[in-house]
């Protein structure tokens, strides 16, 4: 079947987690010319996104260019810096936070790759380490925290606003989606072990507790990643765990305990928090994100899919810069489409 540069590309995004939404704005902004539906079984609240805390200090993936992972996160950070500065802020649920990653022992690396993309990044002083007295080094800067409650609201918004259509549906095969769509991008995270047979991603759970702290206006994280305060919009995250393997999204009121008294080690006013709320979230974990374009065939059928998941803990903090090659991808696929197929010479 071949497309005349007039005729619109049907595009299906499975998934409507951030990267499923953050993709569908992409393309619709990017890609002219075609219509976008994202389908998903689960929105906002009920994804992996909305449990986030959503702050933007991005992990380290051990298979990827370090310069890639760099741009990924600056395309993310200046997106919403972006927003932060704009009268969509609250409406979108970014806001920008100052606080302190510590250490209890010097780190090999002192400069994260990260370091000159947050804001006014440095080491903290001897003076800031006295309320830390287990820590013996830390690092002080400015970055964004970005909302999935809010945020995936503010992008569903934008989907509909560009006549995106948006559809609940589970879907158990991407074949599906063939013949009412040309392309598939599937941002369908932990679902890809069936929807794209994919073996190596996994579930690292997290437990949080999101409570009523207004006092607190400091981000802590232990450099570890397991223990940190997160101050919000309109609460305190605190964490956390990173169960690998386990799937289970029910709280378990022992580790609130544990991560109550973890967090109160390094701000004990946390005593004093109320409403206290267990959240369970499932990252899609995989040794590096796939962010690939793969052709599937079934005898004289095809259907390009492009690959969107397994951002790990760093989904929102390399969401729009991931969303920007996985567009750059799709257009690709559409240029392919419109390319009209040589004629037989019989």
């Amino acid at each position: 079947m071949s497309f005349g540069p007039m005729d619109t590309v049907r595009i299906a995004v499975v998934g409507a987690g951030v990267m499923g939404l953050s993709t569908a704005v992409c393309i619709s902004n990017m890609v002219p010319g075609c219509s976008i539906t994202v389908i998903s079984d689960k929105f906002t609240p009920e994804t992996t996104s909305d449990v986030a805390a959503g702050m933007l200090i991005p992990p380290t993936y051990p298979d990827t260019p370090i310069q890639k992972q760099k741009q990924w996160f600056k395309d993310t950070f200046d997106h919403l810096f972006a927003i932060v500065n704009s009268a969509e802020a609250e409406d979108a649920g970014v806001i920008m936070v100052s606080g302190w990653q510590i250490f209890r022992s010097i780190p090999t690396e002192e400069v994260p790759y990260w370091a000159d993309v947050v804001l006014g990044f440095r080491k903290m002083t001897k003076d800031e380490l006295k309320k830390f007295p287990q820590h013996v080094f830390g690092h002080a800067f400015t970055t964004l925290k970005c909302e999935g409650p809010a945020y995936l609201p503010w992008l569903q918004k934008r989907v509909k606003g560009s006549r995106g259509l948006i559809l609940t549906q589970r879907i158990e095969d991407l074949w599906e989606l063939h013949p009412s769509f040309d392309i598939v991008v599937n941002c369908s995270g932990l679902g890809s072990r069936q929807l794209a047979g994919d073996s190596k991603i996994f579930p690292v759970r997290g437990q949080v507790l999101k409570v009523q702290a207004p006092w607190v206006k400091h981000f802590i994280r232990d450099s570890s990643g397991l223990t940190y305060i997160y101050p919000g919009v309109s609460n305190v995250t605190l964490g956390g765990t990173r169960q690998k393997g386990d799937w289970n999204l029910s709280p378990d009121a022992e580790i609130s305990k544990e991560i109550l008294s973890r967090c109160c080690a390094l701000e004990p006013s946390l005593r004093g928090a109320y409403d206290l709320r267990e959240k369970v979230g499932l990252r899609p974990s995989r040794p590096g994100v796939r962010l690939e374009k793969e052709l599937l065939a079934q005898g004289s059928r095809r259907l390009p899919v492009v690959h969107h998941y397994g951002h790990g803990s760093g989904g929102i903090a390399m969401h729009w810069g991931t969303a920007l090659e996985a567009t750059r991808l799709v257009n690709e696929c559409v240029q392919v489409l419109r390319t009209p197929a040589p004629k037989s010479k019989l």
